[in-house]
This record gives structure tokens, C-alpha cells and sequence, in this order.
């Protein structure tokens, strides 16, 4: 008599037995599904591992362009105050800037966590 098991990649184990003297084998599949998810629940998972997904990417994106839009805003603040470049040649119509640039440092501030 030869038994032969053999287990695969899922924990399915598959048992051969053969009674060489008479040639005659049985074979039997034992899988243990207990504590596994079932398809469905693997399928619904993936749905909404794939919802989160684009969520995340709206996100990103809105955290992105606010990374953008403070950079510039900081750079731009830091050329308007910088003496040796931008703040002493500014006239006094051209001190918008300034302000605007103020207006959205502000803004920033106030919008921090949204």
C-alpha cells in the first residue's frame, strides 16, 4: 500500500492511497475552509479597496495642489520682503502684491486642516 499526500499553495490537502498488489487507488480532497473568507467577501473587499483608491487620489491631489499653492505663496512673500531683490523696488500701486500675497497666507492659515 503507498499513500501519498500532497498540500498545496491553499492548505488543500490531497491524499492518495493505492494498493499496489491489487492496482485499485482512492483518492480524497480535504480543504479546511474554516476562518477563510468566502469569494464574496473577498470580492467585496477588492470593491472597496478600489472605491478608497479614487477617494485617495482626490486627496492627493487636493494636497498637492495646496503644496503647490504654498510654495509660491512663500516664495513670492519671501521675494516681496527680500530688500536686496523685489521690496525696495516696488511702488506703492505695486504693493498689492504684498497684500495678496498676505490674503492667501492667511487664507492657508485658516484653511489648514480642510
Amino acid at each position: 500500500m503507498e499513500v501519498t499526500f500532497k498540500v498545496d499553495a491553499n492548505s488543500i490537502l490531497n491524499v492518495k492511497a493505492e494498493d499496489k498488489a491489487s492496482g485499485k487507488s482512492k483518492k480524497i480532497t480535504i480543504t479546511n475552509d474554516k476562518g477563510r473568507l468566502s469569494q464574496e467577501e473577498i470580492e467585496q473587499m477588492v470593491q472597496e479597496t478600489e472605491e478608497f483608491a479614487e477617494e485617495d487620489r482626490k486627496v492627493k491631489e487636493k494636497i498637492d495642489a495646496r503644496n503647490i499653492l504654498e510654495t509660491y505663496v512663500y516664495n513670492m512673500k519671501n521675494q516681496v520682503n527680500d530688500k536686496d531683490k523685489l521690496a525696495d523696488k516696488l511702488q506703492a500701486d505695486e504693493k498689492e502684491i504684498e497684500t495678496a500675497v498676505k490674503e492667501v497666507v492667511e487664507w492657508l492659515d485658516d484653511n489648514q486642516k480642510r
